[in-house]
């Protein structure tokens, strides 16, 4: 059984007991969530696509720390006009771990 939820503007597919690295939610380490934002659901028989979301479907989903993602360099150059910027950017996430995946 699998499903996609939609959460920070992005798409994830899930199973259950999977770990993912999602955009920083506002919740503390151990709290569980509760996901309705499904797009599709299939349970190894029949699959449910949404328009836009499959009601009735839940995903539950544990927090289990808030890290941060890899280092990401910006740099901008423009020839022979001496003009360099060099930025770096560490991305705030949240891992989850899917608990269970309820269809409507």
């Amino acid at each position: 059984m699998f499903a996609v939820i939609r959460t920070g503007g992005k798409q994830y597919k899930v199973t259950k007991d999977a770990r993912i690295q999602v955009e920083k939610l506002e919740a503390k380490a151990g709290d569980e969530l509760d996901i309705d934002d499904i797009l599709l659901v299939n349970d190894g028989k029949a699959t449910k696509v949404g328009a836009p979301v499959v009601s009735g479907a839940k995903v539950v989903a544990k927090v289990v720390e808030h890290i941060r993602g890899p280092k990401i360099t910006i740099f901008k150059k423009k020839r022979r006009q001496n003009y360099r910027r060099k930025k770096g950017h560490r991305q705030d996430l949240t891992v989850l771990e899917i608990t269970d995946i309820k269809a409507a």
